[in-house]
């Protein structure tokens, strides 16, 4: 935390997409505005792994915030949700330099500019850096891998309707997972800046209990790790290349006007969330609150059943024979993220951490900060890996 900050001064960012978002905001800050104290705004809206509740959380699902401005909420390291809500926001605060306030959608797109112009009007030079990372800020709506373009859009509508200077920086482009590198590239432009391990120093500590897995790619490629790299629910590796450590700057109005959920969100001044989860039906096909609410109940409805056993020193002993299985299946995977490793060997929760935390004093060899390593030498058959 910065703690309160003198009047103007400080950059303004938000972080697009919620979820691990903020993480990847503060490196791009980093790289951009070296040394310049800065405020951020996020969405408290995470994957069911860390929030079982579907989508975003408002203030009234937390208590101990503060007053970042009249309309935006700040987050505290005193800050707790609401159970049965999770949120990671309250422990970045303590960990990240920006100032964390909480953007809250259930406004639509008015409540969003009205907190964004705000916030810009007290602490910014009126000025707004919106960052995402991945790229589906970019997205047209149609693509066949896109997973959740509705928080990026309502940011970019907002930000138009706000009426502020705002400059959009998408940072390692297809490392999301929603749109491939390839398929990005025609629209990104030529205002490139490079990403390096002196940007990720600050928040390198981050990545030993966050399980953002985007945003530990990208600090990954900022420090020089290139390959394919295994991540959850996904059927290919995600490339890491010399583009993947890169952010692209855009002008707000480029990306609105080929992010057709974006216009269409501007254009109608959706004055709710549930009116924008229509919209996003109509122009995309899906609405990915409706998703969240449908993989709830049915994570709820299966439970543990089916899902391996035997706990962290179990899955520390299969790693290898894992890792064998998946190479196998991806010749071209030399990474993977620590919660597609934990989450395949059969851990959930705070399994997780510690099966990372017991892999890299075990086997420290297979740690590249913030990934693993997957392992070359041939699958055990006995034995135990120490914890």
């Amino acid at each position: 935390m910065t703690g309160s900050a003198e009047r103007g001064g400080r950059r303004v960012l938000i972080a697009a997409g919620g979820g691990g978002d903020p993480i990847g905001t503060t490196v791009v800050a980093n790289a951009l505005y070296p040394g310049r104290p800065a405020v951020m705004l996020s969405y408290a809206w995470e994957r069911l792994v860390v929030d079982p509740v579907p989508g975003p959380r408002g203030p009234g699902d937390f208590t101990g915030l503060r007053q970042l401005t009249p309309r935006v909420p700040l987050f505290t390291p005193g800050t707790r949700p609401v159970a049965p809500a999770g949120s990671t926001l309250p422990r970045l605060s303590a960990e990240l330099a920006p100032d964390i306030g909480l953007l809250d959608p259930y406004g639509g797109v008015p409540g969003l500019a009205r907190q964004i112009r705000e916030v810009v009007e007290r602490y910014g030079d009126g000025e707004v850096d919106v960052v995402d990372v991945g790229g589906d800020v970019l997205a047209r709506g149609d693509e066949p891998t896109l997973l959740s373009p509705l928080p990026d859009a309502l940011v970019v509508a907002a930000c138009a309707t706000a009426g502020v200077t705002t400059r959009v920086h998408v940072a390692g482009p297809g490392l999301d997972c929603e749109i491939p590198e390839e398929d990005l590239s025609p629209r990104l432009g030529d205002d490139r800046s490079t990403l390096t391990a002196e940007h990720c120093r600050a928040v390198s500590g981050v990545f030993e209990w966050h399980p953002s897995e985007a945003s530990a790619l990208l600090a990954a490629a900022a420090r020089g790790l290139r390959g394919g790299c295994l991540v959850r629910d996904t059927g290919r590796p995600v490339p890491l290349t010399p583009t993947s450590a890169s952010v692209f700057s855009l002008p707000l109005g480029t990306v609105l006007s080929r992010n057709r959920l974006a216009h269409a969100l501007y254009a109608r001044q959706c004055p709710t969330l549930r009116d924008a989860e229509d919209v996003a039906w109509r122009v995309c096909g899906f609405n990915e609150v409706q998703r969240e609410r449908d993989r709830a109940a049915a994570l709820a409805g299966a439970g543990r059943d089916g899902m391996p056993g035997g706990g962290v020193r179990a899955a520390l002993s299969a790693l290898d024979t894992w890792a064998a299985d998946a190479v196998a299946r991806h010749p071209t995977a030399r990474y993977a993220t620590f919660r597609c490793a934990a989450e395949g060997l059969g851990l959930r929760g705070r399994d997780t951490v510690d099966f990372r935390t017991g892999l890299t004093r075990a086997r420290p060899g297979l740690h590249a900060a913030p990934l693993l390593r997957l392992p070359a030498s041939r699958p055990r058959t006995r034995g135990a890996v120490p914890s």
